[in-house]
């Protein structure tokens, strides 16, 4: 479908979308709402959410039941307050009664409802324009998404007439043998005529095995009752995959995974090994990029062109320039600039900031510290609330002692700067332009530009020392043998 013809589907109806996100989920053996499992650094129910709104969905309506308060505080926090709208499903009496909840939100609507299960986060946009393009264009009493399956295992069957048209639906634990061989099923995705929903949702019964009202037996109710039902037909039969286990959520993160490496793979990015490179859904990535074998980029990760990362690379929330080299390193909540060369073994804090052509080597590791252009810490030191200038050197094993025991301080170095090996920086503390300090210094006071700083005891040597301590030590071992 091209984007003007799904403009005109949703300029030609108001479109609200009821997400059913009420069940408990017993089998996920877990405190945490399924809804609220991750799934490639998002919330299963906020995959859904986020797809409605690029397929032009702006009214959401989620109904809630189990741990409805947790995902509504969680959402909020996500969208704002206010965004989107809730219903709550108290008694849980099956799907088709989670959807009557949102009548009353929805008794002036006239346009199109889509109704959407809660857990499918492989559920794109795409998809619903395509679902949201025929409903208009067939003028249906409602229209399905289905899927064909080499096997429909307890999916719902869709039954067609001989014409083709859909029928009716029958829930796998009541179909009959004849309609269990049925390779169509229904992905609980559907568009309905808002009028016509509500009023065979309060005329659903509770005939089946589960004493429950299904929101399946609607559409049987709406051709009883003369409305045309329409179907679209599914591209990809992984949109039907649902989370009721953790091992079914392994598997649709799995899924989308592979659907986000190859977006980027066809979008210019290079990933050696996608088995073992993990993506989450809201990270970008620039062309000519290179992803090594395991690589994490998690949270809201930006990384430029021309980068290399990896291996064993894990990014959090982090933004990182063009033409990086990031190899076996930790990095969250920070800034990366162009050019910059981090790893092996490097951990960057949250609230570190890197200008261009940094180096932070082996096993240095920084927090809330800034690095100005061209500074270079090779390796084993650590940089907490500091502020580096440009092209200055950290030796090996310098420390910014920055916490006294009941709160932090700053420590500010300045431009073209030499920190001398092994360095104890005493915040607060500064150190000038162009100052040096001695190897194995404790600084505890300013140093000024242009300034050499030694705070050490001065060597002394004592020539025969160490003979003379071996023969006192020969002469009591001696000595204690005598005695015996």
């Amino acid at each position: 479908m091209t984007s003007s013809s799904a403009e005109a589907a949703q300029s030609d109806s108001d479109i609200a979308a009821i997400v059913l996100a009420a069940g408990k989920s017993t089998r996920m053996r877990s405190k945490l709402p399924k809804a609220l499992h991750p799934v490639c650094g998002k919330p299963i129910l906020a995959h859904i959410l986020d797809a409605l709104a690029e397929a032009g969905v702006t009214r959401r309506i989620v109904v809630v039941g189990h741990e409805g308060e947790a995902v509504r505080k969680t959402l909020d926090a996500r969208y704002g307050d206010g965004v989107l709208e809730y219903v709550e499903q108290v008694e849980q009496r099956g799907t088709g009664h989670a959807a009557l909840m949102a009548q009353p939100l929805l008794a002036a609507h006239q346009g199109t409802s889509l109704i959407v299960p809660g857990d499918a986060p492989l559920l794109t946009a795409g998809v619903l324009r395509d679902l949201l393009q025929t409903h208009v264009t067939r003028k249906a009493g409602a229209t399905l998404l289905t899927a064909v399956l080499s096997d429909a295992g307890a999916y719902g069957r869709v039954l067609r007439d001989p014409n083709g048209d859909v029928s009716g639906i029958v829930e796998a634990r009541d179909a009959s043998p004849e309609q269990r061989e049925v390779r169509e099923i229904n992905t609980s995705v559907y568009a309905f005529a808002s009028a016509g929903l509500f009023r065979a949702l309060r005329d659903l019964k509770p005939n089946n095995a589960q004493g429950e009202l299904y929101l399946t037996d609607a559409i049987r109710l709406l051709k009883e009752a003369g409305s045309s039902i329409a179907a679209v037909v599914a591209p990809d039969p992984d949109i039907v995959l649902g989370v009721n286990t953790r091992v079914e959520l392994a598997e649709v993160a799995e899924t989308l995974r592979r659907r986000l490496l190859c977006d980027l793979m066809l979008a210019g990015v290079s990933i050696v090994d996608p088995a073992t490179t993990y993506v989450d859904a809201g990270v970008r990535i620039g062309q000519d990029t290179t992803l090594l074998p395991g690589t994490h980029l998690l949270g809201e990760t930006i990384i430029g062109e021309e980068c290399v990362i990896g291996p064993n690379a894990v990014l959090t929330d982090v933004t990182v320039g063009d033409r990086v080299r990031l190899r076996a390193s930790f990095a969250e909540k920070s800034v990366v600039g162009d050019d910059c060369k981090i790893g092996p073994f490097s951990h960057l804090r949250p609230g570190s900031v890197l200008g261009r052509n940094v180096k932070v080597g082996n096993f240095v590791e920084t927090k809330a510290t800034t690095l100005g252009d061209s500074v270079s810490a090779g390796h084993l030191s650590y940089l907490g609330d500091a502020q580096v200038g440009a092209d200055t050197n950290i030796g090996a094993g310098t420390i910014t002692c920055n916490y006294d025991g009941f709160q932090k301080h700053r420590t500010t170095i300045g431009e073209r700067t030499f920190i001398g090996s092994s360095t104890t920086l005493v915040a607060p503390v500064t150190v000038g332009d162009d100052a040096f300090t001695a190897a194995g210094s404790v600084i505890t006071k300013e140093v000024p530009t242009d300034a050499l700083a030694i705070a050490r005891e001065r060597q002394s040597v004592k020539d025969g020392w160490v003979s003379a301590r071996r023969e006192r030590q020969r002469r009591q071992r001696e000595g204690g043998k005598a005695e015996c």
